[in-house]
C-alpha cells in the first residue's frame, strides 16, 4: 500500500535547501497510518502545483513560439533551455534524492512493528522540502519564460 503512494509522488514530481534548523521534538505517540497520510498530503500538494502551473507554463511557451515565429521543429530546440538547464537539473536532482529518502522513510515507518515518531517527523520535513523544491522549480521556470516574453 505505502509503495503505491511513493509511486504517486514520483509520478507527480516533474522533474541545497537545508532542513529546519530548529528541530521539533517527535510526538510521543504516532500511528502507521500517519506515515501514509503525510505522503498522500504531499502527493496532493504536488498534484495541485502541477495542475496549476503546467497548463500556464505551456501557454507561455506557446506564446513565446508565436512571438518568435518559430516553426515546430525550431520551437522544440529553442524551448529546451526553459525546461532544462543547470539550475533545473539541480532542482531535479534534489527532487530525486528527496523521493528516494521519502520512499525509504515511508516504507520503514509503515512496516515497523512499532511506529518511530522521530521517523515520522523526518518524513514530514522531507515532504515539506519536496513541495518547496518543486515550488522553487516552477518559480524559476516561470521567471525564465517571463523574461523572454518581455523582450
Amino acid at each position: 500500500m505505502f509503495g503505491g503512494a511513493s509511486v504517486i509522488v514520483a509520478a507527480v514530481a516533474l522533474t541545497g535547501v537545508a532542513l529546519a534548523t530548529e528541530p521539533t521534538p517527535p510526538p510521543a505517540n504516532c500511528a502507521k497510518a500517519e506515515f501514509e497520510a503525510v505522503v498522500e498530503q504531499a502527493a496532493g500538494s504536488l498534484r495541485d502545483l502541477n495542475a496549476k502551473n503546467k497548463p500556464a507554463f505551456q501557454e507561455k511557451l506557446r506564446s513565446l513560439k508565436d512571438k518568435r515565429g518559430w516553426p515546430h521543429d525550431v520551437f522544440l530546440k529553442e524551448a529546451a533551455p526553459f525546461v532544462r538547464d543547470e539550475k533545473i537539473a539541480e532542482l531535479d536532482q534534489s527532487t530525486d534524492e528527496l523521493l528516494t529518502a521519502i520512499s525509504k522513510l515511508g516504507d520503514e515507518g509503515a512496516t515497523a512493528a512499532s511506529p518511530d515518531c522521530a521517523l515520522l517527523l523526518e518524513l514530514r520535513a522531507r515532504m515539506t522540502l519536496l513541495v518547496e523544491t518543486q515550488t522553487a522549480k516552477w518559480a524559476y521556470m516561470f521567471g525564465k519564460i517571463d523574461t523572454e516574453l518581455w523582450k
